[in-house]
């Protein structure tokens, strides 16, 4: 753990439906079971959540489907970053990942979100903040399934889509193979 150090990460990157999540954290006390939310149960990363929002300084950016499909995700990820070190002030920033989308000041490791532990708080922050409004969203629009599937382009999500349509909360700008019309 160190005080001079803004862990970021992103959650929904890769869905074809909600939001894009980013979140970075700088950790004020150690915080013991932090991984990559990705290997954590949910359970765990519900748990963990709540210690982090306590034990952390820390800052969280949403861009919806619309502002997606309207400035294409680099730039919704570049404007994340952008507003998490506008708003965390630290020495250094570190982002899971190997691009840092042209942010000056800001530097990269790839799985840093199971090395460094306030990547890996950036990262449960995220999913679960991603996690908890796809699941909302779910009550509203409950014929797709979006609890089960987080918005990814399952089996079951394509053909929910192909029976009921995009709902407003889903990428139009996302190319899904499997909804266009074959060509032969």
């Amino acid at each position: 753990m160190r005080a001079d150090l803004c862990g970021i990460d992103e959650a929904g990157r890769g869905p074809i439906a909600g939001n894009l999540v980013i979140a970075g954290c700088i950790l004020k006390k150690p915080i013991d079971g932090l991984n990559d939310s990705k290997k954590l149960s949910e359970k765990k990363r519900e748990a963990l959540y709540e210690v982090i929002i306590k034990s952390s300084s820390y800052h969280i950016v949403r861009f919806s489907p619309k502002e997606i499909d309207e400035e294409g995700i680099s730039l919704c990820l570049r404007r994340g970053l952008e507003d998490i070190m506008k708003n965390l002030a630290c020495s250094e920033y570190l982002f899971d990942g190997n691009s840092t989308f042209g942010v000056n000041g800001l530097n990269t490791m790839i799985k840093a979100d199971t090395k460094i532990p306030e990547v890996s708080a950036a990262s449960i922050l995220a999913k679960v903040t991603h996690d908890r409004d796809i699941i909302e969203s779910a009550k509203k629009y409950p014929m797709y399934g979006f609890e089960k599937h987080k918005g990814y382009g399952t089996a079951l999500h394509i053909e929910m889509i192909k029976k009921h349509g995009y709902s407003e909360i889903h990428r139009k700008s996302y190319r899904l193979k499997a909804l266009e019309p074959t060509l032969f």
